[in-house]
């Protein structure tokens, strides 16, 4: 698919409100906006505010735009437009609705509430995922992302805390506001988007932005989910890390099947050749599951579990040791 297929014309047309949308005054609770009841303000960063607002119905949605001290950056102005425009693209069952707002005259834009917990709050609160609840998860997660990179577009911050499952049982991916599209989006080569634990090695070494760092990003959330624990260490912010080989998630999870083990690792590898080339690929490799081994032969119980089996030579040696100084001592 060719990017000038993503309707350029359409987000140039977006992008000249620019010149005439200011961004809204400070809302309070209880105040009427262009239509829209608002009841509270969610989050107030250096990047962006969001509300809670109603409309007639008393549906909820949430209104986000710029902070005060943005509205003269012109980058930032663009990217809330360019977010919008990059979630109508995707528009489906994983992603938040947006609304029309075909009578708003200031810069800003809504897209539904969704009732339910992020992936990060349903851990913080029970811990590492059951596989039962896990898989459908991921795989829920795996096409949400595949469609995404059908259309061109990458994500660049999930994580947990980007992904919502509803109490409707969907599951969401939130937060647009690093969204890429080739040839659309700028990509300045001094910043590292993302959290610094999801970001992918290739990028710490400057690689422009591409679909396995997103696949990795995925790994390492599913990975976390499982196991409560990070394949490479936790990396720290302005930390530059070495990546080596992941650690086997079998260690922290020895319920996990071998082949879903496998998948991980793969998904994770700090070499974006050794990952699955597509959401798709993996996918089918969790769908399969045990029907389809993930590689040619069965991994040798040295690869799998070194240090037990180091343990186990040394402690037979010491056996035979104990058992040839007795027979010694009998003589």
């Amino acid at each position: 698919m060719r990017v000038d297929e993503l309707g350029e014309s359409s987000l140039g047309d977006a992008l000249l409100q620019l010149q005439q949308w200011p961004l809204p005054p400070p809302l309070k609770p209880g105040q009427r906006f262009e239509g829209w009841q608002v009841e509270a303000l969610l989050s107030h960063s250096q990047q962006a505010l969001l509300y809670r607002v109603h409309d007639e119905q008393q549906q909820t949605w949430l209104l986000k735009t710029l902070p005060p001290a943005l509205h003269n950056d012109l980058t930032a102005c663009q990217g809330l437009l360019c977010e919008e425009w990059l979630l109508r693209r995707v528009a489906g069952r994983h992603f938040p609705q947006v609304h029309s707002a075909t009578s708003r005259q200031h810069l800003y834009y809504l897209m539904r509430e969704y009732p339910g917990r992020t992936l990060a709050q349903l851990f913080r609160q029970n811990g590492p995922l059951p596989l039962a609840q896990w898989q459908p998860l991921a795989e829920h997660l795996l096409r949400a992302i595949g469609l995404l990179h059908r259309r061109q577009i990458l994500h660049r911050d999930i994580k947990p805390d980007n992904l919502l499952l509803g109490d409707d049982g969907e599951l969401r991916v939130l937060d647009f506001g690093l969204a890429y599209c080739p040839g659309l989006s700028a990509d300045p080569a001094h910043l590292l988007p993302g959290t610094p634990n999801f970001i992918a090695p290739e990028a710490f070494d400057g690689e422009p932005p591409g679909p396995q760092q997103d696949l990795y990003a995925v790994g390492v959330s599913l990975y976390y989910l499982l196991t409560g624990h990070y394949p490479h260490g936790e990396i720290e912010a302005f930390q530059r890390p070495r990546f080596g080989a992941a650690t086997n998630p079998g260690r922290y999870r020895p319920d996990l099947p071998e082949w879903l083990a496998q998948s991980l690792e793969r998904g994770v590898n700090a070499d974006p050749a050794q990952r699955y080339e597509t959401a798709e690929e993996w996918l089918l490799a969790l769908e399969q599951g045990e029907r389809r081994s993930l590689s040619t032969r069965s991994r040798p119980l040295l690869e799998r579990e070194p240090l037990k089996v180091w343990r186990g030579i040394a402690l037979l040696a010491l056996l035979l040791n104990l058992i040839l100084l007795l027979s010694l001592l009998h003589h």
